[in-house]
């Protein structure tokens, strides 16, 4: 005999699995949100910056890492140009400077500290570039170098009588993707915010079928 099944249990039924997958749902957006890795070592520079012709802009720059230094760290930093792979203009170990800067570069950096400035003097208008720091350090566990993603883009301005002196256009996002954690906004507390939002969008959803769930249960066991 074939057993049939009423059709407000069968209501009852589908409400309860989109319950359960609602609530999985819930599960899975705090999952991604709340643990996501990030990379605990990286480079912060500024964005953008602005320079007028013939003046001179500064690059500040600052970079982390979670290794221990070996008793002779070996820190060097090293400058590329243009894009992420684009020619060296400056290394600090070789004491090499692009024929391009000759006599108009300062690298304003002492070997130990972790942020610096990079000065150029006498701006072009071909100076006009994307500028990348790279980091070199010996750690007890080998050799480690990293760059900067994003870089600074350095855009010059011609010199005119409504220009008086540089801007600096302060970063929006720190590059390499990653926060500085010294001094800076946690990532976490951002993922923790967008993880909150599409956690209470769900619960939104979630109240009303939790309702009509509980209203389906109960006129069945009336109609008992």
């Amino acid at each position: 005999m074939a057993l049939l099944v009423s059709l407000p249990e069968q209501n009852l039924a589908m409400a309860w699995i989109l319950l359960l997958l609602l609530l999985a749902a819930c599960l899975h957006t705090g999952n991604s949100a709340g643990y996501q890795k990030t990379q605990d070592y990286g480079v912060n520079q500024p964005e953008q910056l602005t320079g007028i012709q013939g003046g001179s802009i500064e690059i500040p720059f600052s970079f982390y890492f979670p290794w221990e230094l070996a008793k002779d760290p070996q820190m060097s930093i090293a400058w590329r140009w243009k894009v992420f792979f684009g020619e060296v203009i400056y290394n600090s170990t070789l004491l090499f400077l692009h024929e391009h800067f000759k006599g108009r570069l300062i690298m304003n950096w002492t070997q130990g500290q972790t942020s610096g400035v990079l000065r150029i003097l006498n701006l072009k208008a071909n100076d006009q570039s994307t500028y990348f720091s790279r980091i070199f350090l010996q750690a007890t566990e080998g050799m480690k170098l990293w760059q900067s993603r994003a870089g600074t883009k350095l855009i010059i301005h011609a010199l005119s009588t409504t220009m008086a002196s540089p801007s600096i256009i302060p970063s929006a996002v720190p590059t390499a993707g990653l926060e500085n954690t010294r001094g800076q906004r946690n990532p976490s507390l951002l993922n923790l915010g967008a993880m909150v939002g599409m956690v209470m969008a769900k619960v939104v959803v979630i109240i009303p079928l939790y309702g009509w769930v509980i209203f389906l249960w109960w006129k069945q066991r009336t109609a008992e």
